[in-house]
Parts: C-alpha cells; sequence; structure tokens
C-alpha cells in the first residue's frame, strides 16, 4: 500500500492523519510524500464552513483526473456530515464517518471489490473512544501536536465541527504523560490540542482541569516546551495563569482566546457563553501577570443581526486589549448551523469592509508589539528548512549561521532543545541572534 494523505483545517485534524498514518504503517503501507507516487489517498476533510466542504470535493475530483486509478478513502469531520455525497463521488472506495485511525487503516487493506463495495457504507463512528495507540512523532515537523481530548458540549450557533464531532471526551492523564514523553523525543515543542481543551477531564472520574494536566506535564515531561492550544477566557483559570506566568518559558507565555464578538448582543446570538466584559477582564489580568504575552483571537464580523454599533463594539475592544495578532473572517453560513437560519443578514460586502478595518487595526498592533521585544530575549524552536524560528510569545523570527547549520544536523544528532537568544533587527525584520553556539550531541 503506497498512501498518499492529505489534511484540511485545524491541529486537532492533523494529529488524525498523523494516527492513520501511524496505524496503516504498522500494517505494512507505505507513506508517500509526492502524490504522484501514490496508489491510495486518504482525505481527512474539515467542515469549519461550507468552503472547507468544496474545498475538499475539489481536491478529491482533482486526484482522480490525475491518476484514473486512484483508490481514495475519505475521513474526518465533512465526511461525519456529508458521507453519501463522498460516497457518489468517482474514484472514492471507503468513507469513514470520523477519524478513527483503526477504521482507516482497515479499509486500507487488500481486499476484492466486493469488500470494498462493503467497507464504503461502514457504520457511522459518532464518537470513537479517544485515546489507543500512542502516537510516537509528528512525521516531518519540528514542533507535534498532543491531543488530549476531542468533541465538544458547547453548543455555538455558527459551529457545524461539535456535530461533527460529538461529545467532549478526555483521554486519561496517565496516557496523554506517555504519549508526551514519546513526542518529546522527537519534539522540542508540544502544542497541547484538541476541539474544545477547556473543557478537559470533566467526562473523567474523577474530574479533572486543563491547568492540573498542564502543571503535571510541565512536572513529568522536562525536555519539551508547551504550549496552549485555542482556549476559551472563561476557562483560563488562576493556576493557568501562575502556570504562565512562573514557568520560566516551560509553558509558552501565548493564549489564542476566541472573541468572535466585542459586542453581547451578538455573542447572546452567536450562543457564546462570555460576555464582553468577562473577555476584557481575563484579558488583562494575563497581561498583568504575564510578559512578554502573545495573545491572539479569532473574530467573526458580519454576524446576522450585528449592527454599525456592534461593530464598533468590537473595535473599541480590540483597541483597548493587547492582542499581537487576530484572525479575522466575514461570517460564512454553515448548512445545519442555528446560524444559517437567523434574520437580519449582513451583506458581504459590509461583512468584507469590518473584516478589512478589524485586520488593519490587528496588523498596526502586531506591528507596535514586535518593535516592543527588539533587544528582548527569547528561546526559539526552529521550524521546517531552518529558516524560521518560533518564540515562546509567537512571532516567527529569522534565525541563520549556527542555529541554522545545528537545525540541519537535527537528523544525525540533537539540537539544544531551546537556544536562547536576543532579538535584533526591527518590527518588520526580527531575527534571533544566539548567546551562545548551539550544541549538537552525536545519536
Amino acid at each position: 500500500m503506497r498512501v498518499f494523505y492529505h489534511t484540511f483545517g485545524c491541529k486537532a485534524n492533523q494529529y488524525d492523519t498523523e494516527r492513520m498514518r501511524q496505524e496503516v504503517e504498522a500494517r505494512g503501507g507505505e507513506t508517500m510524500l509526492r502524490r504522484s507516487d501514490a496508489d491510495i489517498y486518504v482525505v481527512n476533510t474539515c467542515t469549519v464552513t461550507n468552503k472547507a466542504d468544496a474545498g475538499a470535493r475539489r481536491f478529491i475530483r482533482r486526484l482522480v483526473r490525475e491518476k484514473p486509478e486512484a483508490q481514495v478513502v475519505v475521513a474526518g469531520c465533512s465526511a461525519a456530515l456529508k458521507a453519501d455525497e463522498y460516497r457518489a463521488m468517482p474514484g472514492v472506495v471507503a468513507v469513514i464517518e470520523g477519524h478513527d485511525p483503526v477504521a482507516v487503516a482497515g479499509a486500507l487493506e487488500p481486499a476484492t471489490p466486493v469488500q470494498i463495495e462493503l467497507r464504503s457504507a461502514l457504520d457511522r463512528i459518532d464518537t470513537e473512544p479517544i485515546g489507543g495507540e500512542l502516537l510516537r512523532t509528528r512525521r516531518g515537523a519540528t514542533r507535534g501536536w498532543l491531543k488530549v481530548q476531542d468533541g465538544c458540549d458547547r453548543k455555538c450557533s455558527f459551529c457545524a465541527t461539535r456535530l461533527a464531532r460529538g461529545e467532549s471526551r478526555s483521554r486519561a492523564p496517565d496516557q496523554v504523560v506517555a504519549e508526551a514523553l514519546l513526542l518529546s523525543g522527537r519534539h522540542p515543542e508540544l502544542v497541547v490540542t484538541g476541539i474544545h481543551i477547556g473543557h478537559y477531564g470533566k467526562d473523567l472520574d474523577p474530574t479533572w482541569t486543563l491547568s492540573r494536566l498542564v502543571a503535571l506535564l510541565l512536572d513529568r515531561v522536562p525536555d519539551a516546551r508547551f504550549r496552549l492550544g485555542s482556549i476559551e477566557a472563561t476557562e483560563v483559570d488562576d493556576l493557568l495563569i501562575d502556570l504562565l506566568a512562573t514557568s520560566g518559558g516551560r509553558l509558552a507565555p501565548h493564549v489564542h482566546m476566541p472573541l468572535q464578538s466585542g459586542a453581547d448582543p451578538v455573542l447572546k446570538l452567536m450562543r457564546r457563553w462570555h460576555t464582553r466584559e468577562q473577555y476584557r477582564v481575563r484579558v488583562l489580568e494575563l497581561a498583568e501577570r504575564v510578559s512578554p504575552l502573545g495573545l491572539g483571537a479569532d473574530v467573526i464580523t458580519g454576524f446576522p443581526g450585528e449592527s454599525e454599533h456592534d461593530h464598533d463594539s468590537t473595535r473599541a475592544l480590540i483597541d483597548e486589549l493587547p492582542f499581537t495578532y487576530l484572525h479575522v473572517f466575514p461570517f460564512s453560513p454553515r448548512d445545519g448551523t442555528v446560524a444559517v437560519r437567523l434574520p437580519h443578514p449582513v451583506p458581504q460586502r459590509v461583512s468584507g469592509q469590518r473584516s478589512r478595518e478589524l485586520r488593519e487595526i490587528a496588523q498596526a498592533k502586531g506591528r507596535e508589539y514586535r518593535e516592543t521585544r527588539v533587544g528582548g530575549s527569547a528561546e526559539v524552536v526552529v521550524e521546517g528548512d531552518g529558516g524560521t524560528a518560533l518564540t515562546g510569545d509567537y512571532l516567527r523570527v529569522g534565525v541563520g549561521g549556527a542555529l541554522r547549520t545545528a537545525h540541519h544536523h537535527e537528523q544525525t544528532g540533537t539540537l539544544e532543545r531551546l537556544p536562547t537568544g536576543t532579538l535584533q533587527g526591527d518590527a518588520d525584520h526580527l531575527y534571533i541572534a544566539l548567546s551562545q553556539q548551539p550544541s549538537v550531541i552525536s545519536a
């Protein structure tokens, strides 16, 4: 089995693809880096917007045009919600309605045409158990993903991901630690990810919290820097702030807290569970304790019913708070969600203009923050081909010289895990100047 994998969507999806790859390789499959070399294709889909669904279908049609004999296995969130549409597509031999790596591997094993036809009608996997085999590495990446939970119990009116992922369910703390220990041998930074990580542990007996899990990871896994994935403002508790403030960079000083809107009437229509003031207070508490602080958020403009006054309220909140970046998107209706049926739609022209306005504010704030970091110290993880590195507060900076050379030796040795240096240059061209030569230890 010569297999090529393509992933749409979030870090949780990327983690799931790695688990699929690992399971397939355990059964004799070979991973192809170029899709032209493969015979079987695993497409892990996303359903965050209707455009994401359409993008997956376009990609599958392109695969079959390029290689008419291709066998395509479709999995993921979009497959869970639109399975019949994928089954009807030429070249699709199996649809896994979820993210179960064992089911994906089973669908790829050599089979007769009749067996393949049966596999294309696999029963839906609504809430496949979270856990199973431990992930050993994220292939070809410096940073590793550590998935601690799946699913979501919230009911935001614009979101379809919860429909595809099922209820929130958590991995046992000892299993998370065991996987982190494995991954830390290959990745100097591990990102704690999931669909709703702030709900970690609520379904366990006895119950746990995300902050307790992070404290355990910092204690038991000494050879990695940890970074939080997206987390709600109301779920950043006092212990988590303490860990961000006092871990000495072991927990990256970076928080991505979805905002979506800075206007209470819109937040209510979105069925969000924080108010404007709750979000504002938590950010200011974070900023007072944690410095430097990378702070990001997601914002949706033009949500049905959003008035000009609501937009002004969002803009004022963004102006006030110390964001270092924002992900801003015009509202995109999603099939099957409550939001698609809401009255008072905002014209696309207006929604787009509001997005551009907020992006310009975010770009200016990001540039101002980068200027404040010139001359400051940073611990970095080198990325990709060694041309860039990521600081704890989520700045991508240039690298060169000894650090880049050492990065290229990582296949035969171990680069000093978190090289330290000074940020130099200017806001438009930050780079890391090392305090000392990075050490490479022969494996």
